[in-house]
């Protein structure tokens, strides 16, 4: 499962966390920015920065290779510089309170979860894809001030959840809910995984064309 530092995730049984290095880039950026400029210079948080630079040039290099290329291609090249970027926050482990400090202490307590990139060259780098399914309702909740109740709010999210999976699976939502309302109530529970958004026997009209 790939997310960010929220420790809530951690409970799930028989889940593997994989930590989002984007998150981590972003607290060494802050840290730069807060920095009087005369000061960045070769500074932890400016030799952070760079590394992480360095290991998504690397993933946009990798992003056509086929899974096993890039583990191979990570363990190589992008895991040694994982392992500087360790090294680095590890050694600002007992400055005084700062941004670079907050950021060096972000990635050490993450190492546990961002390591998990390396296992499998299909995981991604960060979260992001994640992140920006959930944007649409981040943004509704704005704009409706909120649910008015847990089962609103868990009823949302579920609904959230079909229409953004069937997105990322180039189903068109309509069509796929409109399918899944009319078949699920003659359904069992043996005959879930035929419906699922990923599935091969989902019908053509709720799939999207794609250019060729």
């Amino acid at each position: 499962m790939h997310t960010d530092g929220y420790k809530g995730y951690r409970i799930l049984p028989n889940v593997t966390i994989v930590g989002c290095f984007a998150h981590v880039r972003r607290k060494f950026d802050e840290a730069l920015k807060g920095m009087p400029s005369e000061a960045r210079g070769d500074s932890v948080a400016a030799r952070g920065l760079v590394l992480c630079n360095q290991l998504f040039e690397l993933e946009r290099e990798f992003a056509n290779l086929l899974p096993d290329q890039r583990y191979d291609n990570r363990l190589a090249l992008s895991l040694p510089i994982a392992h500087k970027l360790l090294e680095l926050a590890q050694s600002f482990e007992n400055q005084a309170k700062s941004l670079t400090k907050t950021a060096a202490d972000y990635f050490v307590n993450q190492w546990p979860y961002l390591k998990n990139i390396f296992l499998d060259g299909r995981l991604e780098l960060s979260n992001n894809r994640a992140e920006r399914s959930i944007k649409p309702f981040v943004i509704g909740r704005k704009n409706w001030l909120f649910s008015s109740s847990q089962k609103g709010a868990r009823a949302s999210s579920i609904v959230y959840s079909i229409i953004e999976t069937a997105k990322e699976n180039n189903l068109k939502p309509f069509e796929y809910l409109k399918f899944i309302f009319h078949t699920l109530p003659n359904s069992s529970d043996d005959d879930l995984d035929a419906v699922l958004p990923w599935a091969a026997s989902i019908p053509d009209f709720c799939r999207c064309q794609i250019p060729r």
